[in-house]
């Protein structure tokens, strides 16, 4: 989990679903795609999400040989070249002529887009009670 207190940019929770570490501001778990909360009122402004990096890349057994085994593994470093986090993703095997295609994407929203919307939300219950 993260260190850096709830609401700031990069804080994170664990999935009630799955488990796995996720960023608070999520409204969709990005590992499971259970859904998190559902936002309902009106619907603030939110910047679409960037994709800075997606790679996909598909590997073909040839077809003689022995069956091969895999791993993924996803690496992420800073600036300075610290490894912030090494996680392996999926390991499995090939037969003979055998195709997988991998894919890695790395989505980016602003972070001070994402808060903005957290406290923007209003639920229907809430706006029905206010005094018109």
């Amino acid at each position: 989990m993260s260190n850096l207190r709830p609401g700031s940019p990069g804080a994170t929770r664990e999935c009630p679903h799955c488990r796995e570490t996720i960023l608070e501001s999520a409204a969709v778990c990005p590992a499971c795609r259970h859904y998190l909360r559902f936002d309902a009122g009106p619907i603030p402004e939110r910047a679409p999400a960037l994709t800075p990096l997606r790679i996909e890349g598909s590997i073909r057994h040839p077809a003689d040989g022995e069956p091969w085994e895999y791993t993924v593994v996803v690496s992420i470093r800073n600036d300075r070249g610290d490894e912030v986090a090494h996680k392996l993703i999926g390991v499995g095997a090939m037969s003979p002529n055998e195709q997988c295609t991998f894919t890695l994407s790395v989505e980016a929203v602003s972070a001070k887009t994402k808060s903005v919307a957290k406290k923007g939300s209003v639920r229907p219950y809430e706006a029905s009670n206010e005094p018109s």
